[in-house]
């Protein structure tokens, strides 16, 4: 007899110990974090490259008023997000959506929430002239800015030894090669995979059969629980939320922005979004991409009811929420770069 088609509920204990030891050391369903993210072949990394990029990402003279940096809403000191249900640019403008973490954000096949952008190089180009995020008329008067720091100069000759280096190409892979470095190995689930019994608690360990049991891996699946690996450029989505008729999403308007459908036009795309990451979840409050729901428990009794139409018992919220916990990986000791100076002068116009 085949257990795996055996509801718990019938199972002798042995038989339900024997189970879950199975679900838990199945390979196949779980996967540490690589230790290096894909890279594309025509941005290979570089130290002064990853140096330079930091430096941009960094970099507020990046924003109309001199105040916004890439930093602004990705926080590195903490979950690589800004904590806030929208993000604040220029001038204190408020955007629609929900910051992702930039932790791991290497690992995504496609980048923002509905992934319009095909990669790193693709999407930190997209801040710099949002009017409500960086607010620069265009990428040319961006240049110009940096065209006026000697440093930078100088920085990207040796990056990229060009006869005209300092283009908006040059600088958008530059931050993508910092990026690709901000990974986050080495959590009590990964050491847990790698064959550590004692890495995870027991209430850890009942969470994570709890999450595949009760169907989570469906989409937060693979190394990053964000999907099966896709090619670079190519997106994994879903609908969200995929039942109605539940109160909370009228409560938490989790369905006034239609996703896709906002950029691309298509009516089919409509709550269409990239599935997330949980690589860190329990550092990137507030959730969903409104940031409307404070708790990381509420996000799991929300995604019970509006994902798999089921409704959790706080007991099982509390499990699966200290399973999460689990994913929380180690960040990277990050020195903060010392930023070209234009002496006597200001840059920004």
């Amino acid at each position: 007899m085949c257990l795996a088609l055996v509801p718990f509920s019938v199972l002798p204990v042995s038989g339900k110990a024997a189970l879950e030891t199975d679900v838990l050391h199945d390979s196949a369903r779980w996967q540490a974090l690589p230790d290096t993210p894909p890279v594309p072949d025509d941005n290979p990394q570089s130290e002064a490259k990853i140096e330079l990029g930091k430096a941009l990402f960094f970099e507020p003279r990046l924003s109309l008023t001199g105040t916004v940096s890439c930093n602004s809403c990705h926080n590195l000191a903490e979950g690589g997000d800004d904590s806030r249900a929208v993000s604040m640019g220029i001038d204190g403008k408020l955007g629609t959506r929900n910051a992702p973490t930039v932790w791991n954000a290497a690992f995504h096949s496609v980048q923002f929430w509905d992934g319009r952008a095909p990669s790193l190089e693709e999407q930190a180009k997209g801040p710099i002239i949002n009017p409500v995020e960086q607010g620069l008329k265009d990428h040319a008067v961006a240049i110009r800015q940096l065209k006026k720091l000697p440093g930078y100069m100088v920085a990207f000759k040796q990056v990229f030894g060009e006869k005209d280096p300092v283009n908006i190409d040059n600088a958008v892979k530059a931050i993508a090669a910092f990026e690709r470095t901000l990974i986050t190995p080495n959590s009590p689930y990964d050491r847990f995979v790698q064959g550590d019994e004692t890495a995870l608690s027991r209430t850890q360990k009942e969470g994570m059969r709890l999450f595949a049991q009760k169907g989570c891996m469906s989409c937060h699946s693979g190394s990053m629980f964000n999907g099966p690996p896709m090619p670079l450029g190519t997106g994994f989505y879903q609908r969200f939320p995929t039942y109605a008729g539940h109160e909370e999403i009228k409560h938490y308007q989790l369905d006034e922005d239609k996703g896709r459908a906002q950029t691309s036009g298509k009516d089919a795309e409509a709550h269409l979004w990239k599935v997330p990451s949980l690589r860190n979840v329990a550092l990137t409050a507030p959730y969903f991409h409104n940031g409307s729901v404070n708790e990381l428990s509420d996000a799991v009794d929300i995604m019970g009811k509006t994902q798999l139409n089921i409704a959790l018992s706080d007991n099982e919220i509390e499990i699966i929420t200290q399973f999460l916990f689990a994913l929380t990986g180690e960040r990277p000791e990050i020195q903060l770069p010392k930023l070209p100076v234009a002496m006597g002068r200001s840059i920004i116009e």
